[in-house]
């Protein structure tokens, strides 16, 4: 069965953040992700985490200024020395929560724009050079136009030849079955064919991003895919419950009595 973490920057909104680590684990949960856990100490973080038995599966690199439509720095000349500020200060987090991986978001730029591309392959030379000292992977996700437009890396085969050219041991691809379908479709073609280099997998039903199992996909075919190819990592659950969370965890208790 697949190793599901709640993803708290989604999921238990009905509590601020500091409360979802305790409403996660209540709910079965023995890992989270999130997006962003900059506006708390890494300390409080931390405490968190042990505080409820749970293991942190991923969380992103600070993206710049998200409110302003940030989306990310790493593909961005003009924001060089502000994406590399990012990497230590993810570093800073990533010792304190003992995560085994970090997803850097490209930032809105045109993947035509040779210097973009540059400055991307650069940003992701650095990072896992400073991450693989430390133990840490490094993931970069597709993410499909209609979510965010203008995102640079919204395409999994460019991912994964930008992978293979860069050869870093390191620098894996976020599997994301959401992003996958509304881009390409072919979602388990995809796990197969891309399973070699898949370093963290997410789902949500498609095309309302709600609880697995609600959308046109048939997730327990896709998952039981992961778990014949011998997937053994973690599945972010990012997706927006449709309503209160806990009541529609039925998805979950599914799988846990398989």
């Amino acid at each position: 069965m697949p190793h599901f973490a709640a993803n708290l920057s989604m999921m238990f909104t009905e509590v601020d953040f500091p409360d979802r680590f305790a409403a996660a684990a209540g709910a079965g949960f023995d890992a989270v992700e999130f997006l962003f856990p900059y506006a708390y100490p890494p300390a409080q973080i931390a405490e968190a985490l042990q505080a409820n038995g749970l293991t942190q599966a991923l969380f992103n690199l600070p993206p710049g200024d998200w409110a302003a439509g940030d989306r990310g720095l790493a593909a961005l000349p003009a924001r060089r020395e502000e994406f590399r500020a990012s990497v230590a200060t993810a570093l800073t987090y990533a010792a304190a929560t003992k995560v085994g991986r970090v997803h850097v978001m490209a930032g809105i730029a045109d993947r035509v724009d040779t210097t973009a591309r540059a400055t991307y392959g650069e940003s992701l030379l650095y990072l896992c050079d400073k991450a693989g000292a430390v133990g840490l992977d490094v993931v970069i996700e597709p993410i499909n136009k209609r979510d965010m437009p203008g995102y640079f890396l919204n395409d999994f085969n460019y991912a994964a030849d930008l992978i293979a050219s860069l050869a870093l041991p390191n620098l894996k691809l976020q599997f994301d079955i959401y992003h996958r379908q509304i881009l390409h479709g072919d979602v388990i073609k995809g796990l197969q064919a891309l399973m070699h280099i898949i370093g963290h997998v997410q789902i949500a039903a498609i095309p309302d991003r709600h609880e697995p199992c609600s959308g046109e996909l048939d997730d327990v075919r896709v998952l039981g895919a992961l778990d014949a190819l011998g997937y053994t990592g973690f599945v972010g659950c990012e997706y927006r419950p449709a309503g209160e969370t806990v009541a529609g965890l039925g998805w979950l208790r599914h799988f846990s009595q398989r």
